[in-house]
């Protein structure tokens, strides 16, 4: 009855669903986008062997936690952006979008720094083995060269995403992963004449999909002269008060989001001493689960902006009640999902062509992600839709921080290299956090400090 009654109440308020589906669905359609070239990006060089796959997956950790720090920084700022779309404030919309720009480069340059002058160094501290420090360092010394093209595409998508135009992005993004698909398909292999040129040929082919990318999503934006077309002035034109209340909304977020991404790749350098075969399988696991995590990414961010529109505009109560319709859509579709994947679970694996071993591993990593998916769900819409939406950055920070540098990092390194346990078994270990921090969540979910209006005034 709890159910059917949800569901009639979240059918009956149209407007709301109609919004949801129109910000939610394209950029779910984005992240599936951009996953399914990194799914595509592993079938590829999983034909160059066991070696190629961890290279180039742990190589891809570092733009995992560059990601996550530009995302901490576009999350936070885009909080402001939806409360201030909410208020209509374009001026203020703009100057949010100058300093998330001077951060996000500012962060580009310090991963491509390092990575270029050493890249070797770089990969040694996530592995060692010889030859996966090798494929890997010829991977990322090329692919870093992108990253600050894609911090600046993903400060303007995340402005767009604020002012709710959000299609754009999603044809954009389309167009530069064919690019990325056909540039890998020819130089990975050599094909039509292109040079063979293995690892480097993929990380060749994503340089040229996110230069154009940037390029094409700029030129739109400044074409069309929307919220997003902001000149020097615009963003630059900044007062001791507007960068206080910047960085107080903010500056939690960018910590959450760069010291979860640290802790995550913490899990690497104990995946990584753990052999190839556990690398390689982990690598395919977490592949497979970023395609299935995204339409639930999609909720989430539409979250942020649906409440922050809402909290910047008054409407607290109508802000309340559409959390708790985004919470409930979310963990209906989990439990959907997980049914769903343990159906498919085999004939997916069976596409990487992994050998038998690194199969079965994958095999039992994929149950346990799919056993643990509920708590992951509801722990993404709780911290990136809801509790940021109202500016409670700093009880995110705390729940991500604790729940990977307190349990997930010790289970990683108990389980993996003093008890020696298999890559699932310690993969089960470390995911012990997202029920920690579902327990948490949702007593801080219910304190309801997250509902306010950060903009007023």
């Amino acid at each position: 009855m709890f159910i059917i009654n949800n569901i009639n109440a979240i059918i009956k308020d149209k407007a709301f669903l109609r919004k949801t589906v129109a910000i939610a669905i394209p950029i779910a359609l984005q992240g599936l986008l951009n996953t399914s070239l990194n799914f595509a990006d592993i079938l590829m060089i999983g034909k160059l062997g066991e070696n190629a796959i961890a290279g180039v997956g742990l190589a891809n950790k570092v733009f995992f936690v560059f990601t996550l720090l530009v995302f901490g920084i576009i999350s936070g700022s885009g909080v402001l952006t939806a409360q201030y779309w909410g208020k209509r404030e374009v001026v203020n919309i703009r100057k949010v979008l100058g300093i998330s720009l001077g951060l996000v480069l500012g962060a580009s340059v310090f991963f491509v720094i390092p990575c270029i002058v050493n890249p070797q160094f770089v990969m040694s501290i996530f592995t060692n083995s010889k030859e996966t420090v090798k494929l890997g360092a010829i991977y990322l010394s090329i692919v870093v060269i992108s990253y600050p093209f894609t911090a600046v595409t993903n400060a303007y998508v995340s402005l767009l995403r604020g002012v709710n135009q959000v299609k754009a992005p999603v044809v954009i993004s389309s167009i530069s992963i064919l690019i990325n698909l056909i540039f890998n398909y020819l130089l990975i292999y050599g094909k039509f004449g292109f040079p063979e040129l293995g690892v480097a040929g993929s990380a060749i082919g994503t340089l040229i999909a996110r230069i154009f990318e940037c390029t094409i999503l700029l030129t739109y934006v400044y074409k069309n002269k929307g919220p997003a077309a902001a000149g020097l002035k615009d963003l630059f034109t900044l007062d001791k008060n507007f960068i206080g209340k910047y960085f107080t909304t903010v500056s939690p977020v960018i910590a959450n989001e760069f010291m979860w991404g640290l802790g995550v790749t913490l899990y690497s350098l104990a995946y990584g001493r753990m052999g190839d075969s556990a690398v390689a399988a982990i690598t395919i696991t977490q592949t497979v689960e970023q395609l299935v995590q995204v339409i639930f990414m999609g909720i989430s961010n539409a979250a942020a902006v649906i409440l922050g529109n809402e909290m910047g505009a008054g409407h607290l109560k109508d802000a309340e009640r559409h959390a708790k319709n985004l919470i409930f859509i979310q963990l209906t579709l989990t439990f959907l999902v997980g049914i769903l994947c343990l159906i498919i679970r085999q004939p997916v694996i069976s596409l990487f062509g992994a050998e038998q071993e690194v199969a079965g591993y994958v095999r039992l990593c994929f149950l346990v992600f799919i056993l643990y998916l509920p708590f992951k769900m509801f722990n993404t819409i709780i911290i990136v839709g809801v509790l940021r939406s109202g500016g409670d950055t700093k009880a995110c920070l705390f729940l991500d921080c604790t729940g990977v540098w307190f349990i997930g990092i010790p289970m990683a390194f108990i389980g993996g290299l003093i008890l020696h346990f298999p890559i699932y078994i310690v993969y089960a270990m470390v995911l012990i956090e997202e029920v920690y921090k579902f327990i948490l969540g949702v007593f801080r979910y219910r304190k309801k400090k997250w509902l306010r209006n950060l903009v007023a005034g």
